[in-house]
């Protein structure tokens, strides 16, 4: 498959994020293959997270419209790698094509981004063959699950996918399963499989420090609300709106495709407060010390692996990967020290598995 050139643009720093966000976007090659980035288009999902010990607070993510087959209001419940096969059809695929094909982020921090700092010359310039690799989070699991299933980590692909892009990706076929901070919902089971939950999170108010916003509460009245298309954050917005849980005033009209794209117009003044999932709120924070996060998770919500429906042989697989990834020693800790804990800090640990 045919790789797009790689341009560089070197920053001093993460204050930027704006600028930061136009140079991942411009840096679409990788040591891995990464896949020219799917285009927008109407429907799809998204969502967008804090780290798995900071949502004890938050409420159950809302389990409306489940299928018959999701038990109750767990909807992170998943197949049991030990009670089926975890050598179909979908694993053979994938190994007689000699890589895994995985949708990831490029530009959350920390998550799945590119450090443009990275890969330049000696002397700081963008040299010919200068590039970075993705890294983050969610880039170490598909490298653990690549591992697992063909022997070689470095055996995956990665295409850029916009949040709103990622079901669609993977029902087309244009993906083997996503690993991009997607919450697990009984909305998005009538459409992916997902494994068990790798990660705890919730939603969460990111806003400039000097603003009056407290939290996801009444101080929202009035205020400019932006989240990704089709995110958790979106539907919630709406839901809470005709609730009255926040107020009718607010006006949660600003959608884009990715929820780094709500980081960009708060702080070109565009919109008055992001919500999002608390993790990559941290993270933007984390870059851009003029905002920080207003009040507690107002969710308590689960990341999984999107799988397309009915690759059970897959889905078993990757949760398989997951338990031993999950155990003492076995990577999930030391990518979280390394990636996240700075920005979320100690973690409780990965959340325990759940099986149907």
């Amino acid at each position: 498959m045919e790789e797009q050139d790689a341009r560089r643009v070197s920053l001093r720093g993460w204050g930027g994020v704006a600028a930061m966000a136009v140079a991942v976007v411009c840096a679409l090659v990788a040591v891995f293959t990464v896949l020219t980035p799917l285009s927008h288009s109407a429907g799809g999902d998204g969502s967008t997270g804090l780290g798995s010990g900071g949502v004890a607070d938050g409420v159950q993510a809302r389990a409306d419209d489940c299928a018959p087959d999701v038990k109750g209001e767990e909807p992170e419940r998943s197949l049991d790698p030990g009670k089926g096969s975890q050598n179909g059809d979908a694993v053979k695929a994938i190994k007689d094509r000699g890589y895994l094909l995985v949708g990831v982020d490029q530009n959350s921090y920390r998550w799945g981004y590119r450090d443009p700092n990275k890969g330049l010359d000696s002397d700081g310039s963008v040299g010919k063959e200068a590039t970075s690799e993705l890294e983050g989070f969610d880039i170490d699991l598909a490298h653990e699950i690549a591992g697992e299933i063909l022997g070689d980590p470095t055996s995956v692909h990665f295409r850029a996918i916009p949040t709103n892009q990622r079901i669609p990706a993977i029902k087309s076929g244009q993906v083997d399963m996503v690993v991009r901070t997607m919450t697990i919902s009984c909305q998005r089971l009538k459409d992916v499989a997902f494994s068990t939950a790798y990660f705890q999170t919730g939603q969460q108010v990111l806003a400039p420090k000097a603003s009056d916003i407290d939290g996801y509460d009444t101080s929202l009245g009035g205020k400019r609300i932006c989240s990704a298309k089709g995110s958790t954050a979106e539907l919630a917005l709406t839901h809470d709106r005709e609730k009255g849980t926040i107020p009718n005033s607010a006006d949660i009209a600003t959608t884009v495709p990715n929820q780094l794209d709500c980081l960009v117009r708060l702080q070109l003044g565009e919109v008055d407060a992001v919500v999002t999932d608390g993790a990559l709120a941290a993270s933007q924070a984390a870059q851009d010390p003029t905002v920080e996060l207003k009040g507690k998770p107002f969710t308590k919500e689960f990341y999984g692996v999107a799988m397309k429906k009915g690759a059970d042989d897959l889905v078993r697989r990757v949760n398989q990967v997951l338990e031993d990834y999950r155990k003492s020693g076995g990577g999930w800790q030391a990518s979280y020290d390394k990636w996240l804990e700075p920005a979320l800090g100690p973690s409780s640990g990965p959340p325990a598995p759940k099986y149907k």
